[in-house]
């Protein structure tokens, strides 16, 4: 028997061994959010730092990884970060926006629990709580394979992050308080790359570098390129695309790419360009690629990039296409699953709209201008409590009525393969993001959406991603696998309009309650609203 029990007891142990080892690796993190003073267009204002930071601290992690991230709010006002892009598969709980979280208190933390599940990378964090997007707290986030899954290009001989943006010179409570009284935000002041308006990136001549070049700003598309040099584009946003060549690349509000670029021309310093897409003034921000072997400082004009061409633009959106053979973070290959066979059961149309509610300039989707309930919706959905949302304070079609407002929030089905099409009726350009999810951008067209606009579409190797562009007086159209239940954000990325309204939440919902479907709500979980004195 004292034989039987040892002998028990070793395999016990051997299997604790083989169940920790086998479990995916954890990644811990304390971020402090402070304010602080610095001038990034050369007058002195107050931003948002992270660990001192500005940007803050990237997270470099690979797929899988379990992410632990303890955040200390550390100003005057609520805060949460949001994770643009990582699809907190299964656990809309850690979403990071006013729909899903309780904003952290001044002088009060939260610890984030989350996984880059079956993803690989470049994507971007910010603050989702008021106007806090204007004063920085965003950076980057880089997820890198595991070794074991190849990805279809040699290892660049080095990584370089590029967060370009938009940026004022006012405070982040000024221009709330712009938009509070009912008035629009004035154009920017100026571009930022990495939060400076002039930064160096070196590397070796001959060899190859990959630049993960992300818009983190608050409303302006923006061009980037690099003087005398091509860029290879190889990912957007999570998706191993085909790898074409470029001489400048379009990025809109929210989005990101990574490109691989060689040092093959004379060693001197080249200018690394960005520069705002479709406005009547353009703003330009310039950094330095600097060859090792240089002693030759950049020189000659600013390469100039296009300006208003949205042809141009549309055209280059339609050359991205998925790398059908490559594997991403899964060692499945991309295209073995094969969107286009499958018929949506559901479409939506959203068509944007810039309403004057109640003598304020309001913006909406379908007629509706999104307030934020005083209790998280997700919350509310867990706890039953009457009163905060109705899945049916906004319609699939806009109905052509007068614009309201509303805490708006769309009902979903678990495992619905739907069509989504984003309508934009007005002569600036749009850009939608959908939490919790990636997507197929189908199409794109100018004018009116109708049926037979289906016949344009990519069935084949559209790309895969979360945040898609709408050009001015045209349509975009997604197609989307509801394979994520939860409560998700859907929101313009332009962040005035996300402010003002143009936002909603879709509840994809499964009847049957599982952690095969989602996680149950976490024990540190805030609560606020009606949801105080609740346990979770």
């Amino acid at each position: 028997m004292m034989r039987k029990a040892v002998l028990l007891h070793l395999i016990c142990v051997l299997l604790g061994v083989f169940l920790v080892n086998g479990e995916d690796p954890y990644k811990y993190y304390t971020w402090t959010v402070t304010y602080g003073t610095i001038s990034p267009l050369g007058v002195p204002q107050q931003v948002i730092l992270i660990n001192g930071q500005f940007p803050g601290p990237a997270l470099e992690v690979v797929t899988n990884d379990n992410i632990i991230l303890d955040l200390i709010n550390k100003l005057d006002q609520p805060f949460l970060l949001t994770w643009n892009g990582i699809k907190q598969r299964k656990n809309s709980w850690q979403d990071g926006v006013l729909g899903t979280n309780c904003p952290i208190p001044p002088n009060s933390n939260y610890t984030y629990k989350f996984q880059t599940k079956d993803q690989i990378g470049t994507f971007t964090y910010f603050p989702s709580t008021l106007f806090h997007k204007a004063a920085g707290g965003f950076g980057a986030i880089n997820v890198y394979e595991r070794p074991r899954i190849p990805i279809p290009f040699p290892d660049p001989a080095g990584d370089f992050t590029l967060l370009v943006g938009d940026w004022y010179k006012t405070s982040h409570k000024t221009l709330q308080q712009t938009l509070d009284s009912g008035k629009p935000l004035p154009f920017p002041d100026g571009v930022l790359i990495n939060g400076q308006t002039s930064s160096s990136f070196s590397g070796d001549q001959g060899k190859t570098y990959m630049f993960r070049i992300s818009n983190v700003g608050l409303s302006t598309s923006i061009n980037f390129r690099i003087q005398g040099h091509t860029m290879k584009l190889v990912e957007v946003e999570g998706s191993h695309t085909l790898q074409n060549t470029y001489d400048s690349l379009d990025v809109h509000v929210g989005q990101s790419i990574a490109v691989l670029v060689t040092l093959d021309q004379l060693p001197k310093d080249y200018y690394i360009v960005a520069s705002t897409r479709f406005t009547k003034q353009i703003l330009t921000a310039t950094a330095v690629l600097h060859y090792t072997n240089s002693h030759t400082p950049v020189s000659g004009p600013v390469p100039a990039g296009p300006t208003y061409q949205i042809h141009w633009s549309m055209k280059q959106a339609r050359t991205y296409r998925w790398n059908l053979t490559a594997s991403a973070a899964r060692p499945n290959p991309q295209g073995s699953f094969h969107y286009g066979k499958i018929t949506p059961s559901r479409t939506i149309m959203l068509v944007n709209s810039a309403p004057r509610l109640n003598g304020k300039q309001r913006y909406a989707v379908n007629g509706v201008s999104y307030i934020n309930a005083d209790t998280p919706l997700k919350l509310a959905d867990y706890f039953n409590i009457p009163g905060v949302f109705s899945v049916n304070s906004i319609q699939d079609l806009p109905s052509g009525g007068s614009s309201f407002l509303s805490t708006s929030v769309m009902a979903a089905n678990h495992h619905d393969f739907i069509e989504v099409v984003f309508q934009n009726n007005e002569n600036t350009i749009q850009s939608w993001h959908l939490d919790g999810y990636d997507f197929w951008v189908v199409g794109y067209g100018f004018g009116q959406w109708t049926p037979a606009r289906r016949k344009s579409y990519n069935l084949i190797d559209a790309l895969t991603r979360h945040t898609a562009q709408v050009y001015p007086r045209s349509w975009t159209t997604i197609w989307v696998s509801l394979d994520n239940q939860g409560m998700w954000n859907m929101r313009s990325a332009v962040w005035e309009r996300q402010y003002l309204g143009q936002q909603f939440y879709l509840r994809v919902f499964n009847p049957v309650h599982s952690p095969a479907n989602e996680y149950d709500i976490p024990k540190n979980a805030l609560l606020c609203g009606k949801a105080i004195g609740r346990h979770p």
